[in-house]
């Protein structure tokens, strides 16, 4: 439960606490984008971005404010 920073990027030398951490970072250094939109064509790094953006074409909006309940 330590705050130290034993994990770091072998690109860039950013730290990291935790392994997971280093490794969800070291997409950004990719060049390729593996995962196409089938709608669009756009590309994405990881399944995660391309999820996000599909919503953009089934106007799904997941998260609702729990304050106003605007969705987003």
């Amino acid at each position: 439960h330590t705050k130290e920073c034993r994990f770091s990027c072998a690109q860039c030398g950013k730290r990291f606490r935790q392994k997971y951490m280093v490794v969800r970072h070291q997409r950004v250094h990719r060049t390729e984008k593996p995962f196409a939109c089938p709608d669009c064509g756009q590309r994405f790094r990881d399944r995660c971005g391309l999820a996000s953006h599909r919503r953009c074409h089934t106007e799904e909006r997941p998260f609702a404010c729990a304050h106003c309940g605007r969705a987003f």
